[in-house]
């Protein structure tokens, strides 16, 4: 019997699919099997960038492993995913799959990575921690030029060992057998013969959580959170403003019940031995002789990218002149176009003069 093209086409997706149920996701990912969340994400953000299709054009090979690593990401970085994985394999996941539901398309998880798009979903009972607010200290010369700039951030990260549980192993986190799972209680209250009053309280032995810990673990205490280091690149664009902020969304601090806040990155330019800038301009004080300013001159001021920028003057220059370069300025931010460059002039008068100045100033008084 012939297949039709479409049979031919869905066959050749559930043999892909079946493929791709029988990798290691750990081993797709480059990670090992207590691999914190915050490896495995890190891993994916790297890798997805290296075999995206829009970047290796006509690669099946680099198709096929855009889609893995989107599809490892999706079961490694979903507690409950993992969980069943760990302890029952791919098979696990076809059962839960069953019901419904599947892996997300790949080019949607990339997305929520690298310009929007929205992976998963946020309930609205979740609660977002508070963002981290620091100051970074650039050069006048690095906004020039735009860098990146390698920082360690100290931040509260989930227990890598434990996984945000606080148990010391899986089944050391157990129900609650006071409230039943529930994290509430019935409390009864007599106010009087025969009279009862019922109300709801929280469990005060699970505070809430309707789970207890028969065992905490040993790395974290069974605080669940540790403090750790993140190393974040910062790209400093050029003309980036002053005062102007740079996030990394949910990269702040962790917690098992909370989704992460920003940290944000406050632009602080620190003071220039020679320019000044105001918006997308740049100011500079050039002195000069008593005798350029009567006559002319030509000098070179260095500029922020190293270049020699020609400063002349024809005739007379007045003491507080300002001469306006263009296009010398800084570069506007995400643009092609430059501020302009201001130098004020400031005479220098001489303290004694002698007697050739004297004659040359016979000469000029002469001839004016």
């Amino acid at each position: 019997m012939r297949l039709s093209s479409l049979s031919f086409w869905w066959l050749l997706l559930l043999l892909s699919v079946d493929f791709i149920y029988g990798q290691d996701y750990y081993s797709v990912l480059g990670v090992s099997r207590s691999a914190s969340s915050r490896e495995i994400k890190k891993k994916y953000k790297q890798l997805s960038k290296k075999y995206h299709p829009d970047k290796n054009p006509g690669d099946k090979e680099a198709e096929q492993k855009f889609v893995q690593l989107a599809e490892a990401y999706e079961v490694l970085s979903d507690d409950e995913k993992r969980q069943i994985y760990d302890k029952y394999g791919e098979e696990g996941l076809k059962q839960q799959n069953q019901g419904g539901g599947g892996f997300h398309n790949p080019f949607d998880i990339f997305a929520s990575f690298f310009g929007g798009g929205h992976f998963g979903h946020q309930s609205q009972s979740e609660r977002q921690g508070p963002s981290i607010v620091m100051e970074l200290e650039v050069e006048l010369k690095e906004l020039y030029l735009g860098t990146q700039i390698e920082v360690d951030v100290s931040k509260q990260v989930i227990c890598e060992h434990c996984r945000g549980s606080g148990a010391k192993n899986a089944n050391d986190v157990i129900t609650c057998n006071v409230c039943g799972g529930r994290g509430m209680k019935v409390v009864k209250q007599q106010l009087g013969p025969g009279i009862f009053q019922q109300f709801h309280s929280t469990c005060d032995t699970c505070g809430g959580k309707g789970k207890i810990i028969k065992s905490k673990c040993p790395v974290c205490n069974g605080k669940k959170v540790r403090r750790g280091n993140e190393q974040l690149t910062i790209i400093v664009e050029k003309g980036q403003d002053d005062d102007g902020t740079i996030v990394f969304e949910k990269e702040g601090d962790e917690s098992p019940d909370t989704i992460p806040g920003d940290i944000i990155f406050k632009v602080k330019t620190l003071p220039d031995s020679i320019f000044e800038r105001k918006g997308n301009d740049l100011y500079a004080k050039q002195t000069i002789s008593l005798i350029d300013a009567l006559t002319g001159f030509e000098k070179n001021i260095t500029h922020l990218d190293g270049r020699d920028v020609l400063l002349k003057r024809d005739g007379v220059t007045q003491p507080g002149f300002t001469q306006t370069i263009k296009n010398e300025g800084m570069p506007q931010f995400r643009s092609s176009v430059n501020g302009n460059l201001y130098v004020q002039y400031t005479v220098i008068f001489p303290s004694i003069i002698d007697d050739s100045t004297k004659q040359g100033k016979k000469y000029l008084m002469v001839n004016i």
